[in-house]
């Protein structure tokens, strides 16, 4: 299928959508066949091109996403292009949260991985931290050091307000810092940037999550915190986790919370990214936690508090509350070793943990420690 018939197919699409079309992704093999479409593409009928929210240009992944009927354009490969579903994703959290008046101190999380004890070697200082999620509460008293400015993929002109707590939550624990009022995050001088991908039922599509990641390199993020999953592959995410890690990205994704034992979401399944699962106070493995071969590292993830809307606090379960610990852990490695690959990372991270109670492979898992993976970083 060339340009030609792909821009006919898009311009009869646009023009024909109903309230049944799926949103899907379309994407070109080769780049200069992408930038050539872009071209032929800016010469369209304005008015079709630029329906409200007709088409998503991906840059990222040489591609595009827009919503059109079944029948115009399958899941199939044409030569020279992909198209793909561009599925809804969901962040990793318990729906069940529990508002608590105040919180002061180090949270229970924060004190059993030992960040405490960096401290006096590292506090995470110029690390940059994405965090593609809900947006952040700018206003919270714990987080007004610790904030850059974002992006909102959902309403570009408005700074990237957190509509529903999940991204508050997830920041505070990476970088909250407030010691004489509020709480204190892992990483509490790390720079958390919050990336609004999710709209305030914690949803999101494949190519917002693509945009978020591509906002994430070009603005030179040392780490990228995803705490959300979903059960299906798709190319154009793995092709977005890998573009980010050959750029030298460190992306850190919770692992899903179904309890299963041989499976986890993507995009923590891919090998590029370090999938966290979750742990409880006694150092086992959370009952809703993913486990197995697939998990990277395990965090507290179990009755976890932290920054939540209108400067307040909640405790919330998931394998999202892990990942936010090792995304603040990664940070005081970074701070202390500027330069470590993601690949040399991953490596420092396995090879510190702490064994897990409970597992009958104690040196295949274990948990998040930061003084043994200080230790392990410079060796």
């Amino acid at each position: 299928m060339d340009r030609s018939a792909v821009l006919r197919l898009l311009h009869s699409a646009l023009t024909h959508t109903t309230s049944a079309a799926k949103r899907r992704i379309v994407r070109f093999r080769q780049k200069s066949d992408y930038e050539r479409f872009l071209q032929e593409w800016s010469n369209i009928d304005k008015t079709v091109a630029n329906a409200a929210g007709a088409i998503r240009h991906l840059p990222f992944i040489q591609g595009f996403s827009l919503r059109v009927p079944n029948d115009v354009l399958r899941s199939h490969t044409h030569d020279g292009i992909w198209i793909e579903n561009d599925p809804l994703l969901s962040v990793h959290s318990s729906s069940i949260y529990k508002p608590v008046l105040r919180e002061k101190g180090i949270p229970w999380g924060v004190q059993e991985i030992k960040a405490p004890l960096a401290w006096s070697t590292t506090t995470g200082h110029r690390v940059k931290v994405g965090v593609i999620d809900t947006g952040v509460d700018f206003s919270h008293p714990d987080l007004k050091q610790s904030l850059g400015r974002g992006i909102n993929l959902l309403n570009r002109g408005s700074l990237p307000h957190d509509d529903n707590g999940h991204g508050t939550h997830i920041a505070g624990t990476i970088a909250a810092a407030n010691q004489m009022h509020g709480m204190i995050g892992v990483a509490p001088r790390a720079t958390v940037y919050p990336v609004k991908a999710f709209d305030q039922n914690g949803s999101a599509f494949v190519s917002d999550i693509v945009l978020g990641i591509d906002w994430c390199v070009r603005n030179n993020m040392d780490i990228v915190n995803m705490s959300f999953g979903m059960k299906t592959r798709s190319k154009s995410l793995l092709t977005a986790v890998t573009n980010a890690y050959n750029a030298g990205v460190i992306i850190v994704a919770s692992s899903g919370n179904d309890g299963k034992r041989k499976s986890i979401d993507y995009p923590a399944r891919y090998p590029q990214t370090i999938a966290v699962g979750a742990t409880n106070r006694l150092r086992r493995i959370a009952p809703f936690s993913n486990r197995g071969l697939y998990i990277d590292v395990y965090a507290p993830g179990d009755k976890i508090l932290s920054s939540w809307l209108r400067g307040k606090y909640n405790e919330m379960s998931g394998t999202s509350m892990a990942t936010s610990h090792v995304s603040g852990a990664i940070a005081l490695l970074l701070a202390h070793r500027p330069g470590l690959s993601p690949n040399d990372i991953k490596a420092v991270v396995k090879r510190s943990m702490l064994p897990l109670r409970g597992t009958k492979a104690p040196r295949i898992t274990g948990e998040l420690d930061v003084m043994r993976m200080l230790q392990a970083g410079d060796r």
